[in-house]
C-alpha cells in the first residue's frame, strides 16, 4: 500500500486578521489522550500507519505510562517492518514487562504475544506465546477479573488460536527435528480446535499437522471443511478470515494438488488487494504446478494447455517480483523462488505477456486525516 499523502491546511485570511488585531478568542483546547488514542486506533484500522505513529508519539510525550499507546505503537512498528525499533527496551513491548518502570501491575497477554514475534530463539518464542495463551485461556475461564461479551469472547478465542497456530509452525519448522515435535504439534493443534471448533485457522492448523504425518485424506477433509465455512460469503464480508489465513489455506490446497480451489481463493484475495506479493507468488506457483501436470500427462488441466498455464505462471511471477522490489518486501525466500521458476520457464521458451503500460504499482492512497504546516497531528 502506498504511503499516505498528507495535506497542508491553508491559513485562512480571517484567522490571520484576528491574529493581527490581537483577538482574545481562546485557543483551541488540545484533544484529550483518550481521544488521541481513539484516533490512532482508527488510523491503524485504515492502515494509515505513518499518521497513527504521530498520534501515538504525541500521546507518549504527554503520558509515558499510557500502556495501551505503548502496546499499539509496538504493533504498528511490527506492521510496517520496523522490527529493530520494536525490540528497543525503552520504546515498546519490553517496556510493558517487569522490571521496566512502565510495566503495568498485570502485564497484558498481548505484550507476550507480540514479543514472541521478535524472538530469534524459537524456545523463547514458544515461551512468550505460552504465557500469552495461558493468560487468555484464564480470561475465558473467568480466572481473571475480566468481563467479556460474546464479541470480546470471540476476539479472545481468535488470539488464542492464532498463537497456537504460530507455535505449531515453530515446531514444524525450526524445531522439526526435536523428538517432541510431532506430539507437541498434535497437542497444540488439537487445543486450538477445542478452543474454537468453528475456527478456520484451527482446522487449517490441524490439517497442516496431518499433512506432515502423511495423512493427506484427513488433511483434505479439514482444509475443505475450513473453506466451506466462508467460500460463499461476499468478497467484502467481515466474516471472511484474514488474508494470511486465506493464503495459508491456499498453500494447503497446493500441497493437496487442489489447484482449482487455490485459484478461486487467490482470485478473491487479489481482487481485494492487487499489491499482495504473496498472493501473486502463490498464483504463479499454482499455475506452474498445473503446467507441470499438463506437461507430464500431455493433457489439458482445467481446460488449459501447458503453454497457456506456463505463460500465466510467468505473468504472475513477474508481477510478484516487480511488487516485491517496489515494496522492499522482507520475504526473500518468495523472491528467490519466484526467480528460480521464472528462469526455468524462460529456459523452456515461455515468455510473459507484454506489460500493460497503464499499470502502476505505486499508486498512493489518499486519506481524510490532515497534517499541519509544522508536521503536528490534528483531529478531523
Amino acid at each position: 500500500m502506498g504511503r499516505t499523502k498528507t495535506k497542508k491546511i491553508p491559513r485562512s485570511s480571517t484567522a490571520a486578521q484576528r491574529k493581527a488585531e490581537g483577538s482574545t478568542t481562546p485557543a483551541k483546547e488540545s484533544p484529550s489522550i483518550p481521544s488521541l488514542f481513539t484516533k490512532a486506533q482508527q488510523l491503524v484500522t485504515q492502515c494509515n500507519y505513518d499518521l497513527a505513529l504521530k498520534f501515538l508519539e504525541r500521546i507518549l510525550q504527554q503520558d509515558a505510562h499510557f500502556t495501551n499507546a505503548r502496546e499499539l505503537l509496538g504493533e504498528v512498528q511490527l506492521e510496517i517492518g520496523e522490527i529493530e525499533t520494536a525490540k528497543q527496551v525503552d520504546s515498546t513491548f519490553e517496556s510493558l514487562l517487569p522490571p521496566s518502570p512502565f510495566a503495568p501491575t498485570a502485564p497484558s497477554a498481548n505484550a507476550h504475544l507480540n514479543l514472541a514475534q521478535l524472538q530469534e530463539d524459537p524456545r523463547q518464542c514458544l515461551a512468550h506465546y505460552q504465557v500469552g495463551v495461558d493468560a487468555l485461556v484464564g480470561q475465558l475461564k473467568g480466572k481473571e477479573p475480566a468481563t467479556v461479551n460474546d464479541e470480546q469472547d470471540d476476539e479472545v478465542k481468535t488470539k488464542i488460536v492464532g498463537a497456537l497456530a504460530a507455535m505449531v509452525e515453530i515446531w514444524m519448522s525450526d524445531l522439526c527435528f526435536e523428538d517432541e515435535a510431532e506430539s507437541s504439534s498434535e497437542k497444540l493443534a488439537s487445543l486450538a480446535l477445542e478452543i474454537d471448533p468453528t475456527s478456520c485457522e484451527a482446522m487449517q492448523t490441524l490439517a497442516s499437522v496431518r499433512m506432515s504425518q502423511k495423512r493427506s485424506e484427513e488433511a483434505r477433509q479439514l482444509a475443505e471443511r475450513a473453506w466451506e465455512r466462508w467460500k460463499d460469503l461476499d468478497p467484502e464480508s467481515p466474516k471472511l478470515p484474514p488474508l494470511p489465513v486465506r493464503l495459508s489455506l491456499v498453500r494447503l490446497f497446493l500441497e493437496l494438488s487442489l489447484y482449482s480451489n487455490a485459484l478461486t481463493i487467490l482470485s478473491g484475495v487479489i481482487g481485494l488487494d492487487d499489491q499482495d506479493v504473496e498472493a501473486w507468488y502463490l498464483e504463479g506457483w499454482c499455475f506452474y504446478l498445473m503446467a507441470e501436470q499438463a506437461r507430464e500427462t500431455s493433457a489439458l488441466v482445467e481446460g488449459l494447455s501447458y503453454e497457456e498455464l506456463a505463460r500465466d505462471a510467468m505473468d504472475c511471477l513477474q508481477t510478484c517480483q516487480m511488487l516485491h522490489q517496489a515494496q522492499e518486501h522482507p520475504d526473500e525466500q518468495i523472491l528467490q523462488h519466484a526467480k528460480e521458476i521464472s528462469a526455468e520457464l524462460s529456459a523452456a521458451g515461455i515468455e510473459a505477456t507484454p506489460d500493460d503500460p497503464d499499470q502502476d504499482v505505486n499508486d498512493d492512497d489518499n486519506d481524510d486525516a490532515w497534517e499541519d504546516d509544522e508536521g503536528d497531528v490534528e483531529m478531523d
